[in-house]
This record gives C-alpha cells, structure tokens and sequence, in this order.
C-alpha cells in the first residue's frame, strides 16, 4: 500500500506537470516554450580543435516568460531524475534483485548524481565568469544542451562554452548552444 507521503508527493508532481504543460502552451500565444524563428538550427558539435569561431552558429530562442522557464526545467529534469533514483533504490533494496542487477543500479545511480554535478559545475562557472542572466545545462546522455539567458551570444561565447562543455563532459560529447534573448 502507498504512504500517505508517496500519494501526496505524487499527487504534487502530477500536478506541476499539468501546471507546465498549461503555461507552456497558453503564454503569450506563443505554441512551445523553445521556438525556431527561422533562424539555423542550433550547433551540434563534436567540434574538433580545428573548427574555426565562424562555423559556429547559435539559435535564437524567443522570449517566453523567461524568468521562470528555466527554473521550471531544472525542477522537471530534477523531479525525473529523482524518481529514477527512486526506482533504482528500490532494486538496490529488493530481496528479489540478483547481486548483478543490484550493482547496476547502485552504478546507474552514481552516475546520475555525477551527471547532475556536472551540468551544475557549468552552469555555476559560467554564471560566475560572464554577465549572462542564467544558464541551464542538461544533459541527455548523448548530448549537451546549454541554453544562455543573454541579449546576444556571439560565436567567440559559444564556442568557450562548447570548449567548457568538453573539458567537463569529455571530447566526444555533442554540444548544442542556444541563447534566449531577455527581453530588455
């Protein structure tokens, strides 16, 4: 039987997720949070050393309410990321989980906890460094999302960026910079 506290929590988290979807898609008319407006792609970037600044390109992502889009992904990845440590914790603990499966999920957890350091490594050096208003960093495995709150994201910024991305993720990851203009 559920806790009281697991169907409060999940009741909760049910909650924000209507919540979002809501205000992604009725603020200022506008149909996703993140939109194309036309301009290229973002960067996708195994970029070796070589690459020059030009070849880099950055997408410009509209203005959407911006003082609170950020902080409502990080809550989302955060509450994702913690009902899957929920549910590896679980395994850990079942007498029914072979020894194998067990160190698995210890080892799946750890690396979630070590991709969470990361991705708030960046974000914290580079908020830090530069004047940007935020930043967020997530990661989906394969790659690198980093999305820069400034009014202008020149090609010299994004590549530091991208190289601060390599230093901290390893040379192969992918990278994809995007930058969200504040509206001022």
């Amino acid at each position: 039987m559920l806790k009281k506290q697991t169907v409060w929590l999940l009741t909760m988290l049910s909650l924000m997720v209507v919540l979002s979807v809501y205000y992604i898609f009725s603020s200022n008319g506008n149909d996703l949070a993140f939109v194309n407006d036309g301009q290229e792609t973002a960067t996708e970037d195994a970029v070796p050393a070589t690459q020059s600044e030009e070849d880099i390109e950055v997408e410009n992502i509209e203005n959407v309410d911006s003082d609170e889009l950020f902080t409502t992904i990080r809550m989302e990845i955060q509450d994702e990321r913690s009902r899957k440590k929920s549910q590896l914790t679980d395994v850990v603990a079942s007498a029914n989980a072979s020894p194998t499966e067990k160190d698995e999920a210890l080892q799946e957890i750890d690396s979630l906890e070590e991709l969470s350091v990361k991705e708030n490594l960046i974000q914290q050096q580079l908020l830090a460094a530069t004047e940007y208003e935020d930043i967020l960093v997530r990661s989906d495995g394969e790659k690198v999302h980093v999305h820069v709150k400034t009014e202008e994201l020149s090609n010299t910024e994004a590549a530091n960026i991208m190289q601060m991305v390599r230093d901290e993720f390893g040379r192969d990851i992918v990278t994809e910079v995007n930058f969200q203009p504040t509206g001022k």
